[in-house]
């Protein structure tokens, strides 16, 4: 039986507010809030494991809808295992993970098949997206709502032949699809000319400098007011991954609250700390899709957090070796490992802006709970599952190969000095990570969702 256990003496993070208090955990559920201080001692005689968080920040566990940990298929870049546990030392303690691994998980028996390596593999809690295809609309329709988180679906070909490119079979899957729809948005048409002109103009040695210009905010803009329509069309809850553009937010509302939303955003980290300005000093280490782009782009998407037509902050966390990053502009993949890192990262530019601790927490813990209406999880709440992470506001590191733990071994963040570190990780109240150290003695668990 696991042992029960109280962390006391911690700043609770929790629905807008800030307190002093301590937390209850028994049979890896949260079982008590206790306001201000507890009479540790108590505990101590009932049998309680006690952990003092010695007035750090005690915040729920983040939960990131949008990660790609790489396997099955391609597991010499990342796999659940490695990733897992830097996304604890992210104090992320919940993961949504997406379909482009090999073989595509474009089936719900492929989707099984997932979910059966990460309850052997993953120590934080997870969930996986059906990939659409332009021909698996009978997989679609047959998906269980409660047990997968959503439906992945590819306006742009940023993965191959996952592009979903036939308007009628877009029209079948905001049409027809049980699952929640999160988009990835760029006009491939738009993508093919802009290519084409870079080749023409550079050859083979396009700087990656043009990369916003090929992905461009004009891709972006047309493919996502695509999604909106349709979305609008049909009554689809729809999710738009990773924005990165000012003109995106004006397709996105924020008059209603995240809960009657049937049309959602996300930010990711990358976007809201990098601009084009970064492409000269890291290169191909920022080449993610879509692109990163301009400080104005990333001041608006910022600002769209705190006005509500953003609604989560997730990563996008995307590991490549670095030895395949190194490749010509055309050759070297998109993404970047993000998970280790965007908690502190937030906080930093929270911090930055003069923002609060409660709405980073809104971001990035309640509100993906609330997005993808996740059961149990996602708040600070009596009875519900003690994902819970422990901040130290003042204690400064620096990233290094040596401190990295995502399997690709690097970070665009590498010779950046940090002020906060997470310092302990708890998941279904098992701590699995304590100041560079994992317990792998538990597994994380599949996310239910209450639709």
């Amino acid at each position: 039986m696991q042992k029960p256990l109280i962390i006391v003496n911690a700043l609770i993070v929790n629905e807008g507010q800030v307190f002093r208090g301590s937390v209850k955990v028994a049979g890896g559920k949260i079982e008590q809030i206790i306001k201000y201080a507890a009479a540790v001692t108590d505990y101590v005689e009932d049998g309680y494991r006690v952990i003092d968080a010695g007035g750090k920040y005690l915040l729920p566990g983040v939960i990131d809808c949008h990660v790609h940990f790489r396997e099955p298929g391609l597991s010499h870049k990342a796999d659940m295992a490695t990733e897992s546990r830097a996304a604890l030392a992210g104090g992320i303690t919940s993961f949504m993970e997406m379909p482009n691994t090999i073989p595509q998980a474009t089936t719900l028996a492929l989707m099984e098949d997932k979910y059966r390596l990460a309850s052997e593999k993953s120590l934080a809690n997870y969930s996986f997206f059906l990939g659409a295809s332009n021909d698996n609309i009978d997989e679609i329709i047959h998906a269980d709502p409660q047990m997968i988180c959503g439906l992945k679906v590819f306006f742009g070909a940023s993965t191959g032949n996952m592009l979903v490119d036939k308007l009628s079979v877009l029209e079948d899957i905001f049409r027809l699809s049980p699952l929640p729809v999160a988009a990835h948005c760029e006009d491939e048409s738009i993508i093919r000319v802009n290519s084409g002109a870079m080749l023409e103009k550079y050859g083979d040695d396009v700087p990656v400098e043009m990369h916003p210009h090929i992905r461009s905010a004009e891709a972006c803009y047309l493919s996502s007011g695509l999604a909106v329509s349709l979305a609008k069309k049909y009554n689809t809850r729809l999710h738009i991954t990773h924005v990165s553009t000012r003109r995106e937010l004006n397709l996105l509302g924020n008059q209603l609250p995240l809960a009657q939303k049937r049309i959602t955003a996300e930010a990711c980290t990358h976007y809201l700390w990098f601009c084009t300005e970064d492409y000269a000093r890291l290169g191909t280490k920022i080449k993610v899709n879509p692109a990163i782009k301009s400080a104005d782009d990333r001041a608006a998407l910022l600002q769209g957090l705190l006005d509500g037509h953003l609604d989560i902050i997730s990563t996008d966390h995307a590991p490549h070796l670095l030895a395949e990053k190194a490749q010509s502009y055309f050759k070297a993949p998109s993404g970047t490992p993000m998970v280790q890192h965007s908690l502190p990262a937030m906080i930093e530019i929270f911090r930055k802006h003069n923002i609060n601790i409660e709405l980073l927490v809104d971001k990035m813990c309640h509100g993906p709970a609330m997005c993808f209406n996740v059961q149990l999880r996602g708040f600070i709440r009596e009875g519900f599952f003690a994902d819970l992470v422990i901040v130290d506001m003042d204690d400064e590191w620096t990233v290094s190969s040596s401190n990295i733990i995502s399997k690709c071994g690097w970070s665009p963040w590498e010779g950046h000095s940090f002020r906060s570190k997470v310092t302990h990780t708890f998941v279904n109240g098992n701590l699995v990570y304590e100041n560079g150290r994992f317990d792998g003695s538990s597994k994380g668990m599949r996310l239910i969702f209450n639709r």
